[in-house]
């Protein structure tokens, strides 16, 4: 993995507040609109591993929503473990979890393989910032963790047959010319093989706002 930088960028300024939690402006956009697609389409309960969790917001709040999830973080940067351990310690109840060091381009991801199967996996706003190695991974990971019938959650912008949206394509030049190994990926012409691969079945892609989709596998 050469390609890839030392450690993940942030792409927006995060606040830091009690405790070392830190605050992301995009999570304060969308994560209304991803517990409802959680409540419609993936899961209310059962164990949920979060794939590269940035500040732990989504795990704190679905859980406070869906008293039914156990949560585990996960990631690679420190800044960000440090703020999902924030989190884990500020919560109200005992459902979240880790994080776990997880890095999703290896062939093992360590503790979260010998505690499977996971009943959801959840990857947030990642595979764009992530070279294709990783995504890669995170399918073949889901493969191999989730339970018949378990759910993959993806969030994030994607093309559709090779066309996307202006905004969207603005973006994706903007991520390579931070590095050449990220980009908005096409969810028909590159996800979907890696899920086939992988015993993935296409179940739902919700439209979301800002031209962001939420796409939901589920595990044959």
């Amino acid at each position: 993995m050469s390609e890839t930088p030392a450690k993940p960028v942030a792409l927006e300024t995060r606040e830091t507040g009690d405790h070392g939690r830190r605050f992301s402006p995009s999570v304060a956009r969308n994560r209304e609109p991803i517990r409802d697609v959680f409540a419609a389409h993936v899961a209310t309960t059962g164990r949920v591993l979060e794939v590269a969790s940035g500040t732990g917001e989504h795990g704190a709040f679905l859980t406070d929503a869906f008293d039914g999830l156990n949560w585990t973080y996960s990631d690679i940067d420190p800044a960000s473990l440090d703020s999902q351990r924030a989190w884990v310690n500020a919560a109200g109840h005992d459902r979240l979890k880790g994080p776990l060091v997880l890095d999703a381009s290896m062939a093992d991801w360590g503790v979260a393989e010998s505690v499977r199967p996971w009943d959801v996996l959840v990857s947030i706003n990642m595979i764009h910032i992530a070279p294709m190695a990783a995504v890669e991974g995170l399918f073949a990971g889901a493969g191999r963790l989730l339970r018949p019938g378990g759910r993959l959650f993806l969030y994030g912008p994607y093309g559709r047959e090779g066309i996307m949206a202006p905004s969207n394509a603005r973006f994706s030049e903007d991520l390579k010319q931070r590095n050449p190994a990220w980009g908005v990926r096409d969810l028909d012409q590159e996800v979907l093989p890696l899920a086939s691969l992988a015993s993935l079945v296409l179940l739902d892609v919700v439209v979301m706002p800002a031209n962001n989709l939420s796409v939901i596998f589920e595990r044959a």
